[in-house]
């Protein structure tokens, strides 16, 4: 083979990868370009669901994701009588079944005590004698409220990686602080498996987002003001790659004799909660993570959320709050300071 003929497959080959490259930029300028987005809507858990993701041809994931989320409340609902969960509550022991409900207990004992007990899924008594749980009980009186304090406290929950039992037969668990959120994260996983990467997940306000939306920019969201009655917007949120999850008295709540009793029940006083905190929005990696802080931090009030807020570098947090004036006031972690407009 003589030189010019060598050169010759030389400059051909180079001329077929340069085309190879042109054709494989433009491709991808073209799928970036076409990308669709699909939204899919249900309900689960006694509220809705939304779910949101970007792909180049058309996929509806709505069975499997219905089938993934019937899995989960067949486990977890303490509204299904043979669910896993309450089956348990009626008895003194239980052996899994399924992996959500070793690893609720599990995240669940890991905040129970960061939050120095703030966050407990063993308050499901209290919350049912005052009227938020799947029997609508009378307000109960301060005996009631001691006799059942005795049975509250995760110390009395032992549990492993086959079963979990009660050393009280009197504790019930109830995880409807941290459920929905576990929800969000088990369906954000799914949709992942799938090589999904732009994707919103809300299941009743908790909610997780991966990539971007349509317009290439960060997943954004609604932080509604603290009222009872209005439904209007307290800030705007850019969600990226975070999770959160939002937790207040001014929806969940009754009036009787005059008097406010909201849903977040104290799992040391047995009361409901009476602070200026309104409301509280956690950021973290995890929705599971975020709701069941922002359920603690609800419990604790503004002072000792933010400082436990603070000391953690996987947490963020957004408190609104009544000052002494009666007008709101809000306060943003450093971290996410720059991700909300208020």
């Amino acid at each position: 083979m003589t030189k010019s003929q060598r050169n010759n497959i030389i400059y051909s080959a180079v001329l077929i990868l340069a085309m190879v490259v042109v054709w494989l930029a433009r491709d991808s300028k073209h799928t970036e370009s076409q990308l669709q987005k699909v939204t899919l809507t249900g309900t689960t858990m006694g509220t809705s669901y939304q779910v949101k993701y970007l792909v180049v041809e058309p996929v509806d994931y709505k069975v499997a994701i219905d089938s993934l989320l019937e899995d989960f409340n067949q486990c977890l609902s303490t509204y299904i009588p043979e669910s896993e969960i309450s089956r348990f509550n009626r008895g003194t022991s239980h052996e899994f079944e399924r992996p959500y409900f070793h690893q609720m207990l599990f995240q669940s004992r890991i905040i129970h005590k960061a939050t120095d007990g703030a966050f407990d899924p063993t308050i499901m008594p209290l919350v049912s004698a005052w009227g938020f749980g799947p029997e609508k009980s009378q307000m109960p009186n301060q005996l009631q409220v001691d006799s059942l304090l005795r049975a509250v406290g995760f110390e009395y929950i032992n549990f492993d990686e086959k079963e979990v039992i009660k050393l009280r037969p009197q504790s019930q668990l109830d995880f409807s602080a941290i459920a929905k959120g576990y929800a969000v994260d088990l369906v954000m996983q799914f949709l992942k498996q799938q090589g999904l990467k732009n994707i919103f997940v809300e299941i009743g306000g908790e909610i997780s987002a991966s990539g971007v939306n349509q317009e290439n920019k960060p997943w954004a969201i609604f932080i509604e003001k603290p009222e009872d009655s209005n439904r209007s917007v307290q800030a705007l949120v850019s969600l990226d790659n975070i999770s959160i999850a939002t937790s207040g008295n001014y929806r969940n709540f009754y009036i009787k004799d005059g008097k406010k009793y909201s849903h977040t029940i104290s799992p040391f006083s047995g009361h409901p909660v009476q602070h200026s905190l309104l409301s509280v929005s956690v950021f973290a990696e995890s929705c599971s993570v975020a709701d069941a802080y922002a359920t603690a931090f609800m419990v604790l009030g503004l002072n000792k959320a933010l400082e436990i807020t603070l000391a953690d570098d996987q947490l963020e947090a957004y408190f609104i709050y009544s000052a002494a004036n009666g007008q709101l006031q809000t306060t943003a972690t450093p971290g996410i300071a720059d991700l909300i407009i208020e």
